[in-house]
């Protein structure tokens, strides 16, 4: 049975095995990654406490029309038309506008715990990315904007659904930054793995689970793919995921790392930033990756549809 790659960060060989996984799977889990094991039961708490609060109190913090911060359902679900059994809590930069509307006399304890988890989870992002590019050469001076804080983090909830055969978690999708770094309190991840179809990615106590973006597929010009995913609903367990996203500041473009690029195999994508590419995705989804892809020699023998349920 097939399943993705779990990785020690202790382990001497761990820089080969994260660039192996990047390349075949997409994701891989990680283990010993100095991430406090209270933090993350401490985040996840914090979470349970804020979905938990009545659903007049929530909508007080609910994100404006067109805006991604804020509670309501996570983002990838508004390019879905299908209701799904979920709902999210998504914080860009500071969480304190939004905990003030939630928690008007008790929100210091929620932003406390939110700020240490952003910048812990920044400092892991930051590991793994320089150890998948370290091997190809590739060094700060190559990307500058690598060392500034990425704050974003989403929260998910997923109640125990009574007919799972009616509902989902999250509809199939890929993400639109360059990391995620994900935590599940249990079962509901699965990956789509040509060849072997949807896998199971079931929660390793200690690891943290980690997959390529889009702007991170860009980025390495194909070098690693961003691989559709997925969460099912459960009908027993209460599911929440934390989910950190690693990227560029909105408004920086990114394209393909010129020391991936040669004669022999050219740019594969034009400049685009994350929040330019946010906006393609709303507009065609499952194929938005395609969008940004440049017509060369090269990109004419690369398979392009993205969309595991494609004919």
């Amino acid at each position: 049975m097939a399943s993705i790659p779990i990785i020690d960060l202790n382990d001497e060989n761990a820089p080969e095995l994260i660039l192996h996984a990047c390349k075949t799977w997409g994701f891989f889990q990680v283990v010993n990654h100095n991430i406090k094991e209270s933090l993350i039961d401490e985040m996840e708490a914090a979470a349970k406490d804020l979905f938990a609060l009545p659903m007049e109190q929530k909508l007080k913090a609910e994100k404006p029309p067109g805006d991604i911060a804020g509670y309501g359902v996570p983002p990838v679900c508004l390019s879905h038309p299908k209701r799904w059994w979920t709902e999210g809590f998504f914080i860009a930069g500071s969480p304190l506008e939004h905990a003030r509307l939630l928690w008007p006399r008790g929100h210091k304890t929620f932003c406390d715990v939110v700020e240490e988890y952003q910048k812990e989870m920044n400092t892991l992002a930051l590991r793994l990315f320089w150890l998948m590019l370290g091997s190809h050469g590739i060094t700060k001076d190559d990307i500058k904007w690598a060392e500034i804080k990425s704050p974003y983090l989403q929260l998910n909830s997923y109640p125990a659904c009574p007919d799972p055969s009616r509902a989902s978690g999250l509809p199939d999708h890929t993400d639109s930054g360059v990391l995620t770094i994900l935590y599940q309190n249990t079962s509901g991840l699965q990956v789509h793995k040509e060849g072997f179809g949807w896998v199971d990615v079931p929660p390793v106590p200690g690891a943290l689970v980690v997959n390529i973006g889009d702007l991170f597929q860009v980025l390495s010009n194909d070098l690693f793919p961003s691989v559709f995913h997925r969460a099912t609903a459960n009908p027993t367990q209460y599911r929440v995921t934390l989910a950190y996203f690693f990227g560029p500041p909105l408004d920086v473009e990114v394209s393909p790392l010129a020391k991936l690029v040669d004669n022999s195999y050219p740019a594969l994508y034009k400049p685009i930033s994350w929040i330019g590419y946010r906006a393609i995705k709303v507009k065609d989804y499952g194929r938005a990756i395609s969008k940004v892809r440049v017509c060369t020699q090269a990109s004419e023998n690369v398979d392009t549809d993205d969309d595991p349920n494609s004919a």
